[in-house]
């Protein structure tokens, strides 16, 4: 999914605001051998830049897309790392990125401009598949069971004492007593639709009314935890901190947040160039379920394990790849 910031990874590029915009990218930070990946002719030698967003999953998914790609035979260059959603899909519209992990939620509010998700998966995905091809060019292959949505937490402690499990508990909470809701979210969350104040125009409260301190979203899960700086916070469900700091997770009783699967994305130019990308990738987003990105994140955020090491271990212990 989605949006959040919660480390800098130093082998990766981030977006410059001044002129020069994105750079080049840079070579893939470790090297790949085939495994059930095998070389494929039409892409040996192919340059193709591999882009993904700042946070903590994303990077992950675009290294695992990098090595991926690189155990095809493929002349890789790593653009993970972009600051913001925006930023990164204007670096794919332009062709500066040629492919990346998208989520199909994040696409179908942000991008497409829709109110409302869609509650079916598969329909979800059909319409911002169609939609974005005709509006765009953009090509989405068969997205990945993992379903990276964003929620609410609290600790054990506010939960018993608030007695909020459920976001229409935590409404009625902000209508009753908003200073016992302060709820930590990142500058991202608390201004877009598909976060706190299509969430609030949902369950019925005046998002104004809610005390909520920006944060960044690596320090929210923390503070959660601690229920110094907040009572709630913004939280993404696939985090592998919400286990570490046995935080609860409130239930989305009207299923508001949409589903966000994940699939490549490309240029339809680039994918009608090099359509056995298709192919080399299918079986890797197949394998990525909410399981395994979660104890990838858990890697990263908890235990402090480089991301693209991390990514490699995985295809390498689901036999995609061979460590070189």
């Amino acid at each position: 999914m989605r949006l959040r910031s919660t480390l800098a990874v130093a082998a990766t590029l981030v977006l410059t605001l001044s002129g020069c915009g994105l750079g080049s990218g840079s070579t893939v930070p470790l090297e790949v051998g085939p495994g059930s990946v095998q070389p494929n002719p039409a892409l040996e030698g192919v340059r193709i830049t591999v882009g993904s967003k700042e946070y903590t999953e994303q990077v992950i998914m675009g290294y695992i897309l990098e090595f991926t790609l690189a155990a095809a035979g493929a002349e890789v260059r790593d653009l993970t790392g972009i600051v913001g959603s925006r930023s990164t899909r204007e670096a794919q519209l332009s062709g500066q990125v040629d492919v990346a992990y998208e989520f199909t939620g994040n696409a179908w509010i942000n991008y497409l401009g829709h109110e409302k998700p869609i509650p079916d998966t598969r329909e979800q995905y059909e319409a911002v598949r169609d939609e974005d091809l005709e509006r765009n060019d953009m090509v989405w292959l068969e997205p990945g069971p993992m379903d990276d949505t964003y929620a609410l937490a609290a600790s054990p402690q506010t939960v018993e004492r608030t007695g909020v499990r459920t976001l229409s508990d935590y409404a009625a909470l902000v209508l009753r007593n908003p200073a016992a809701a302060r709820t930590c979210v990142d500058t991202e969350f608390r201004a877009r639709q598909d976060g706190f104040p299509g969430m609030a125009a949902a369950y019925g409260f005046d998002p104004a009314r809610a005390q909520t301190p920006i944060l960044q979203v690596g320090i929210i899960y923390q503070a959660t935890s601690d229920g110094t700086e907040c009572d709630f916070g913004e939280v993404f469900t696939t985090d592998g901190r919400i286990a570490a700091l046995n935080l609860t997770v409130l239930t989305d009783d009207k299923q508001f947040f949409a589903h966000y699967n994940p699939s490549v994305t490309m240029k339809r130019e680039f994918f009608e160039a090099h359509p056995e990308i298709a192919e080399v990738t299918a079986p890797v987003t197949a394998a990525l379920t909410n399981e395994a990105i979660t104890e990838m994140n858990k890697q990263v955020d908890v235990e402090g394990r480089d991301p693209s090491a991390v990514a490699r271990d995985w295809m390498v212990s689901e036999g995609f790849v061979t460590a070189d």
